[in-house]
């Protein structure tokens, strides 16, 4: 046992500021209530009161804090979209991100690695071309690179052209990063709590009270809570719950999975992805290869692994990496990705009044946390959708204007 834990063990004066004190019983009433209490239903609780003022808040889960996609998610953190109203979206949310770790006075584990989207034909090289000419253009770093490039960057991959899918190209992500996702939930949360929020685990929501085209509450295994303000984020369980309250998404929900090698000595920096292969790894901070691939073909609300998936995902990785042959896997998991039609998000309000709605994430939800909860606070502050999240309303099904990302998204990171 180190001698610091033993020393502070033993210390009379400890400090005496619980992170997560223990909550009180549910209240009969809230202003708002949030249901899901991942990085995006936190980050909403955190900016409602820093921004807006509104503290009596309950943030409720059927899990326990952060531990839904949030905590089975790759971690990666990027801008590099493709379509204008994606690049903009999420350059602010890497904006936010670079200062979070100072403002929630929590260890991110915040750090910049670069980011290369690999290409392996023609079509990728012009996808690649057009995006980062896209990103350019909202001030975003990105670039075409060629394989000589791509090696110099990178001079783990294997470049040969003597394998089945060469790598022609790359686009190139400077700012691409990783971070701690537990932490970023929690330091949502604690900062959430100590503004006067509340979050309530293990209580599942079993019904939503809507009256008159208003929503009025939840109904929980402990009883109904009633509020003024209902806000949905819950990821993969998104379409279950907007069925409560009577609302049809156009969702579906499907397993992504992934997994991680035993640590090894640090030697891969750079993030590495691959739409044509369908895969993407990076290297932990505790030296492990965090490698996950694309989702499951086929809808299922299930957070089971499979064999499939690591073999696909192994055959590929060692095209790339042929020195990982003897790594040794040490766990691997699945998140439940709900997936819209046009690989976008849908957030903000919904034709129930005073019913909001996070959802459509799919295989991108982490790297919009602080982005999402602070859009999110001002959508609910204001009842007004805000100019950012305008692209991404929910009524853009109904008029056929779709943002769409599946350019840029179409591999579970």
């Amino acid at each position: 046992m180190p001698f610091t834990l033993i020393k502070n063990g033993l210390k009379n004066n400890a400090s005496d500021i619980v992170d997560f004190p223990r909550q009180p019983d549910l209240k009969s009433s809230y202003d708002v209530i949030i249901v899901g209490a991942g990085g995006h239903g936190c980050a909403a609780a955190y900016y409602l009161a820093r921004d807006w003022g509104i503290k009596n808040v309950c943030v409720i889960d059927k899990g326990y804090l952060g531990g839904g996609n949030t905590a089975r998610n790759t971690a990666i953190i990027r801008s590099n979209y493709l379509t204008a109203e994606g690049v903009a979206f999420y350059k602010e949310s890497m904006d936010l991100f670079k200062e979070l770790d100072r403002e929630l006075d929590i260890n991110l584990m915040y750090s910049e690695r670069g980011h290369l989207t690999l290409a392996h034909n023609d079509a990728s090289i012009r996808t690649s071309r057009w995006r980062a000419e896209v990103n350019k253009q909202l001030g975003v770093d990105s670039e075409l690179l060629y394989t000589d490039d791509v090696a110099r960057v990178c001079p783990q991959l294997n470049v040969s052209q003597d394998v089945r899918y060469p790598i022609l190209g790359a686009l190139y992500h400077p700012p691409g990063a990783i971070a701690r996702h537990d932490a970023v939930a929690w330091g949502y949360a604690r900062d959430a709590i100590r503004m006067g929020a509340e979050v309530h685990q293990k209580t599942p929501v079993t019904d939503v009270i809507v009256e008159g085209g208003r929503v009025k509450g939840i109904q929980t295994d402990k009883g109904p809570v009633y509020a003024d303000k209902v806000l949905q984020a819950v990821a993969g369980s998104s379409s279950l719950l907007a069925g409560m309250a009577g609302l049809e998404l156009p969702i579906r929900t499907i397993p992504l999975q992934a997994c991680v090698s035993q640590p090894y000595k640090p030697i891969l920096d750079t993030i590495i992805v691959s739409g044509s292969l369908h895969i993407y790894v990076s290297q932990s901070s505790r030296g492990e290869f965090v490698m996950g691939g694309s989702t499951d073909p086929y809808p299922l609300y299930s957070t089971r692994s499979t064999l499939d998936f690591k073999e696909g995902l192994m055959s590929h990785m060692l095209e790339l990496f042929p020195f990982l042959s003897e790594a040794r896997i040490m766990r691997q998991w699945a998140g439940m990705a709900d997936m819209s039609p046009d690989f976008s998000p849908i957030m903000g309000l919904t034709p129930i009044e005073n019913y909001y709605i996070d959802a459509g994430w799919g295989t991108w939800g982490f790297k919009a946390t602080p982005v999402s909860g602070k859009r999110m606070a001002e959508c609910v502050a204001t009842n007004k959708q805000p100019a950012l999240l305008e692209p991404f309303r929910l009524s853009r099904f109904d008029n056929f204007t779709l943002t769409a990302e599946k350019g840029a998204a179409s591999v579970g990171h």
